[in-house]
């Protein structure tokens, strides 16, 4: 499904191209090869850990993205975090935890398929920022060259780990409604990685992350006011840490930018 998506990505952004909407940048495969690399380790190890592990567990592995990308940055990329930014990781982490804390169960094959889950995609989402900037090019035209050059690479993955012929298998039987559901889901997964490409790029990975976790809770609250989805007292009490912690965050980041043009307005 994945490999679908990002042909599908790739097709759509083709169409972009010769509607006008980017032009091409040259870009030496190798460039590239990281970002595509990364990627796929990054959908094989985080569906393992999904497969391996609880809910809870694989949610409360993935709040962990967050600070490793920020060890990342600081240690291969000189970036430097306030304090308070540091912080506001507490009650996010906490929040988590909180609306998991029923259903974490730990196993060893789970943790180190959690474990290379989150190294791997903190590296991916850091190189989705830094390669823009490192290559001069915008979203769409990383994207481009990254597509269907993951694409490619899962063709030789998707054998170890699932059925290639016969029901379930890419190749296999498919019924007109499957094809429809993956095209329409296809549709979805474009817009949802330029978001992503675009997101990182103009903003960080850190503030990426910070989506993510208002989508969860968004995602909680709204299976209660919608569906009648029954939500608990730790539940509660998660959705608020974590909704602080993304408050706390927005404010010190809108304040440190009025802080940054202020200097630039100053200057001589």
């Amino acid at each position: 499904l994945t490999l679908v998506h990002f042909a599908i990505t790739w097709l759509g952004l083709y169409l972009c191209q010769a509607l006008g909407a980017f032009s091409p940048k040259s870009l030496q495969p190798a460039q590239v090869l990281p970002l595509a690399l990364s990627f796929c380790g990054f959908v094989v190890f985080t569906n393992l850990s999904l497969q391996s592990n609880t809910i809870g567990t694989y949610q409360l592995a993935k709040a962990m993205t967050t600070p490793v990308i920020v060890v990342i940055q600081s240690l291969a990329y000189g970036k430097t975090f306030p304090l308070r930014i540091k912080l506001t990781q507490v009650p996010i982490t906490l929040g988590v935890f909180l609306n998991s804390y029923y259903d974490v169960k730990f196993s060893v094959l789970g943790m180190a398929f959690a474990t290379l889950g989150v190294l791997v995609t903190s590296l991916y989402q850091v190189w989705v920022g830094a390669k823009q900037h490192e290559l001069q090019v915008n979203s769409m035209q990383l994207l481009y060259y990254q597509a269907p050059m993951s694409s490619a690479m899962l063709l030789f993955i998707i054998p170890f780990f699932e059925p290639v012929f016969g029901e379930g298998g890419i190749f296999g039987p498919w019924t007109l409604s499957a094809v429809i559901m993956v095209l329409l889901s296809g549709i979805i997964a474009f817009m949802v990685n330029l978001s992503i490409y675009w997101i990182i790029g103009n903003t960080s990975p850190v503030t990426y992350n910070m989506f993510g976790h208002f989508k969860f809770c968004i995602t909680l609250l709204g299976g209660c006011l919608l569906f009648k989805d029954p939500l608990s007292v730790n539940q509660g009490l998660g959705i608020l840490c974590t909704l602080f912690g993304i408050l706390a965050y927005t404010h010190f980041k809108l304040s440190e930018q009025e802080s940054n043009k202020s200097k630039l307005v100053q200057r001589p």
